[in-house]
């Protein structure tokens, strides 16, 4: 047997090197640098050229702002009473997205709790968190009482918060109410004082800005803005005399069943509104009595025919003019006088009168001749320069200005009731201010809601002699024999003047009444000036005299009582006797 060559078969069989693909290599290495570009170009696009995403990203996650809420400004009455403060209470708001991540509604007597104790209907507040399930916030209730909050904080219910806001009181209520008006949900003036000022009340709130990690603490302070406080409104108002004013008029509107009320005072000396009430009125911690028949500040909203009010500004404007003096005497007849195809009348005879006596029995006819014989135009700018044609000026939202007439062509008839206040309108306000005029013996000073300091310069519009020969006039109004006994006030020397008119409708007048009684106190020196007015009093009393002057002479002597002004009618009695 043959053996095989071993030697042959022993030989080492190597392998061919490998080869080298170099478009396989080109491929893999150019899919790897555009990988890196890829990951370089988007890194510079998020780092440089839009950052701002991811910042904003970040910060959501650990950047928190919180309020620093600040106070409205506190509303003092003269005497530094307050008259409206702010005071801390909640919010109280829902997450339901953080509701439902907890559980959601299941504890449903719990849910029933806080639906009860926010005064809610339970299905509703339920349907409500139902309905917004995709929001992180939402209201509940606004400004609840702190005892509220802490029943609240005891439910423990997840998603539920409290959030510290401020809600204004008024500690005097309906007294003040037209004057001070009332604040909306957000602390924003609606009404009155509290809108008129609203960007001086309203304060500006901080804001702290922090950075906190994922357990909530603060890590970084970013950011700090004080709050500033609402600054605080003195106002001319005299609490004390507000509130006899509105008790006065509010028993008043009562008793005669009248559709409302008003009592304006003002201070001679300064132009200051010391008392401004309407009846009715309403309770600005009641957001249930927020109507607007209640609401409306008829001091200065409602406008009325003066009547007998304006005769004292008749005669003054006949001695300022010349076309009469204080020895002049008119025959007014029997009481009737024909002027065309019309007539006025007198509610009682008085024959031939002095200017003292016209005035004292509020002759119609008696002034009618006074005005017939001046130029129109001297007569109505006395009326506008004593303020019965201008805005008061208080600066208050929703004033009103009246009619005052000014056209070509007059008849003789029209001047004769404009001379006995028909044909033009006025405000409660405009005819407070005409009689600070006249009591300041023809001085016209701007009125003013807030309180001023020192003495206020005037303009002298009206002769001054003539002004003081005014107000002794209408000082034997309030004597026997006038047309307001009613409005005098033992120990004073008051000058008055009562209005009876009735009110206008379409096509003529109604048989409705509007009483009016304006005046000033003490004669010797005046310091008040004051208009009552009751607007359609019901059943057999509706003059003046009856309505509205016992209310001026009863307000009047409280308020010269409080303001401590010397009593001046035993002096005056005095100096006759010697005489």
């Amino acid at each position: 047997m043959k053996l095989p060559n071993r030697k042959k078969n022993n030989k080492r069989i190597t392998k061919a090197p490998p080869t080298l693909i170099q478009w396989r290599f080109g491929v893999i290495v150019f899919f790897v640098f555009l990988a890196l570009a890829i990951l370089i170009a988007r890194a510079a696009y998020i780092q440089v050229i839009e950052p701002d995403n991811l910042i904003k990203q970040g910060d959501m996650r650990s950047i928190r702002v919180k309020a620093l809420p600040s106070a409205r400004g506190i509303i003092s009455d003269r005497n530094d009473e307050q008259l409206a403060v702010s005071v801390p209470v909640d919010a109280v708001w829902a997450d339901p997205v953080a509701i439902y991540k907890a559980g959601g509604l299941v504890e449903v007597e719990r849910w029933y709790a806080l639906a009860d104790v926010l005064g809610l209907k339970r299905k509703e507040l339920l349907s409500k968190i139902e309905k917004n399930k995709k929001r992180r916030f939402i209201y509940l209730q606004r400004q609840i009482s702190p005892a509220v909050a802490a029943y609240i904080r005891k439910l423990k219910l997840a998603g539920i918060g409290l959030k510290a806001e401020s809600r204004r009181y008024y500690p005097s209520g309906e007294i003040s109410a037209h004057v001070i008006g009332v604040t909306g949900i957000d602390s924003h003036g609606l009404e009155g004082v509290e809108r008129s000022y609203d960007g001086w009340l309203t304060g500006e709130p901080g804001r702290r800005t922090v950075r906190k990690d994922r357990y909530g603490r603060v890590v970084e302070n970013i950011s700090l803005k004080e709050k500033q406080e609402g600054k605080p409104l003195t106002l001319s108002i005299d609490q004390r005399l507000q509130a006899i004013a509105y008790r006065a008029i509010k028993q008043a509107v009562s008793d005669f069943r009248a559709m409302s009320g008003s009592v304006v005072m003002i201070d001679i000396k300064t132009g200051e509104v010391l008392a401004m009430v309407n009846a009715p009125s309403y309770n600005p911690n009641n957001r249930e009595q927020l109507q607007s028949f209640r609401m409306r500040n008829r001091v200065i909203t409602d406008t009325l025919e003066p009547g007998s009010t304006v005769k004292p500004f008749v005669v003054l404007a006949a001695l300022d003019g010349g076309t009469a003096n204080l020895d002049t005497v008119i025959d007014t007849g029997n009481g009737i006088m024909r002027i065309g195809g019309s007539r006025v009348r007198d509610s009682s005879k008085v024959g031939k009168a002095d200017l003292t006596t016209i005035l004292k029995k509020s002759s119609n006819i008696g002034v009618a001749h006074l005005a017939l014989g001046m130029p129109l135009q001297e007569l109505l700018a006395e009326y506008a320069a004593v303020g019965l044609a201008d805005p008061s000026g208080l600066n208050l939202i929703g004033e009103a200005t009246g009619i005052f007439p000014d056209r070509r062509r007059w008849s003789d008839f029209e001047i004769a009731t404009l001379a006995f206040g028909y044909g033009l309108s006025v405000t409660p306000i405009q005819l407070a201010h005409a009689y600070a005029t006249l009591g300041a013996y023809g001085e016209y000073r701007p009125l003013s809601i807030l309180k001023t300091t020192g003495p206020i310069p005037g303009k002298q519009v009206v002769d001054r002699n003539n002004a003081k020969a005014v107000l002794e006039m209408m000082e034997t109004v309030t004597q026997p024999g006038g047309t307001a006994t009613r409005a005098a006030v033992p120990g004073y020397r008051v000058a008055a003047k009562t209005g009876t008119s009735r009110k206008a409708v379409r096509g003529g007048y109604s048989d409705e009444y509007m009483t009016v009684t304006a005046g000033v106190a003490p004669v010797s020196n005046p310091r008040i000036a004051l208009v009552t007015i009751v607007n359609q009093p019901q059943g057999d009393e509706y003059y003046a005299g009856q309505v509205a002057a016992p209310i001026f002479g009863q307000v009047m002597k409280d308020a010269l009582q409080i303001l401590n002004v010397a009593p001046d009618e035993s002096t005056v009695k005095h100096i006759d006797v010697l005489n």
